[in-house]
């Protein structure tokens, strides 16, 4: 799986640890940064995965800052991406299998770097369930069409 992780200064170390497991599992990890610890703008980074999970030249995309959720509102403009902040492995497990979410979102500031490897874990294997989940994931598609310019 092709995955592009970024993150803010607050996620920078989280980022480098998360992107080496990844790479180690096998995964094609493109890391779009950051590459510092100073004070770096969340939204530079949300962009540039939410544009390659959008364009799909990434299959998903991980982004970490201090609570993710300025993350994933940046990510969410993007056709195509869904993405939400997420705290614990049951929401990890059922934003795949319910929503095909496609950009986690990772709070740096609130959780140890084991339970965010263990929700990456869950995210990364579980599979969308599709169903009556693909009505719902192909509303929110005919939303987009409607409000975001393309």
């Amino acid at each position: 799986m092709k995955i592009a992780i970024g993150s803010d200064h607050r996620g920078y170390h989280l980022k480098e640890k998360l992107a080496a497991i990844l790479r180690s599992k096998g995964h094609e990890v493109e890391d779009v940064g950051t590459d510092v610890t100073e004070s770096v703008d969340y939204p530079d980074f949300a962009a540039i995965v939410g544009r390659k999970v959008s364009e799909q030249s990434a299959d998903r995309g991980i982004l970490i800052c201090g609570t993710g959720i300025g993350m994933a509102i940046t990510a969410n403009k993007f056709p195509h991406v869904r993405a939400a902040p997420i705290t614990d492995e049951v929401t990890a497990e059922i934003s795949r299998r319910h929503n095909d979410l496609n950009v986690l979102c990772l709070p740096a500031d609130m959780l140890s770097p084991r339970m965010v490897e263990r929700m990456v874990e869950v995210w990364i294997e579980t599979d969308f369930e599709g169903g009556r989940h693909s009505r719902r994931v192909d509303k929110i598609t005919e939303i987009e069409k409607h409000t975001l310019q393309t």
